[in-house]
């Protein structure tokens, strides 16, 4: 039977902990192991996880004694690991029923697939959103090509974390959380597993995500978004360039659109009257990509920026008529 460890790194989140492992050790099937790692938080996470410990053998338990923030915590689980499978789960997440089963057969079944990733909901103040996921998936449980599943996300982080679950033996091989990714480390190491196999993807909801004030997610501009998925596309070409052999395209696609991406945010920006920010977006866009001042979406925001920002305002109400079916 294939065997999972489970890894919740813990920081000040003791309220959520006792959920979140407890819908871990509740699922069915695989040998499964809980990892919990305490990175010295001062509220009730240690006393829980003791308890959880003690509880259920097979639960382990570790606490650091300074704070080591995410990055290191994250890359500890991973070293603990040992497991077929394994999985890096916030402590203020949970799964859903059946999530971890139906990862598992999805690679037992296809020993090349190193990640799965699925549905996820969002849960913030007792009210839950579906988030879907890119329409390019289609419906059903399908197997990815590492270079379709790069081409679907384009720019974007289409993989919600709380949903994944990766080989462990894989895991190791292509290393750990990068320290300068605070923001984007997930989405460049969802990249890295892409460039060495498949990528499968469950059509079913895995986890829910908690959205809250405190998401480490959270807290950051539109602008260091931006400049931390830049980074991300740099790093992933720089390590997995040995693998990849159209890198120099693909860094090439990869800025262009985020470019676009970020003419489009800076579009946006415009119509909430966020004048400096739009402009700020479209120099980081030219700078990223200096085609896309050829582009449609940068002749749409140059327009816009003609008329002024009164001037876009009521004309705007028109314009979204036109554009509705």
């Amino acid at each position: 039977m294939s065997s999972v460890d489970a890894i919740i790194p813990c920081y000040q989140y003791g309220h959520f902990l006792r959920e979140c492992a407890e819908s871990i050790l509740k699922q069915c099937g695989p040998e499964l192991r809980l990892l919990i790692i305490d990175d010295a938080s001062t509220d009730s996470t240690a006393q829980i996880a003791q308890e959880l410990a003690c509880s259920d053998p097979r639960v382990e338990f570790r606490r650091h004694a300074t704070n080591r923030g995410h990055i290191a915590t994250f890359n500890e689980g991973i070293d603990w690991a040992a497991a077929d499978y394994m999985i890096l789960l916030s402590a203020d997440d949970y799964l859903m029923p059946g999530a971890i089963e139906r990862s598992v057969r999805l690679m037992d079944d296809n020993p090349s697939v190193g990640l799965t990733f699925g549905g996820a909901v969002a849960l913030q103040e007792g009210r839950e959103e579906m988030l879907a996921p890119p329409a390019e998936l289609g419906p059903g449980t399908r197997i990815l090509s590492g270079h379709d599943f790069i081409r679907i996300s384009g720019a974007r982080n289409i993989v919600l974390a709380p949903s994944v679950v990766v080989r462990t033996s894989l895991q190791k091989k292509v290393g750990g959380y990068l320290p300068d990714l605070t923001h984007s480390g997930d989405m460049e190491m969802w990249l890295r597993f892409a460039a060495h196999g498949p990528v499968g993807y469950i059509d079913a909801i895995q986890a829910v995500y908690r959205r809250h004030s405190t998401n480490m997610s959270g807290g950051y501009s539109a602008e260091q978004d931006f400049h931390q998925r830049k980074l991300a596309f740099e790093r992933f070409l720089d390590r997995c360039a040995a693998v990849l052999p159209d890198a120099d395209e693909l860094r090439f696609w990869l800025m262009r659109h985020l470019a676009l991406d970020a003419i489009s945010c800076a579009s946006r920006a415009f119509n909430e009257g966020d004048v400096g920010l739009s402009e700020r977006l479209s120099a980081l866009a030219s700078k990223l990509d200096p085609e896309v001042t050829r582009s449609r979406r940068w002749w749409l925001l140059a327009c816009k920026r003609r008329l002024g920002s009164r001037g876009w305002q009521l004309l705007r109400p028109a314009i979204e008529r036109l554009r509705t079916p």
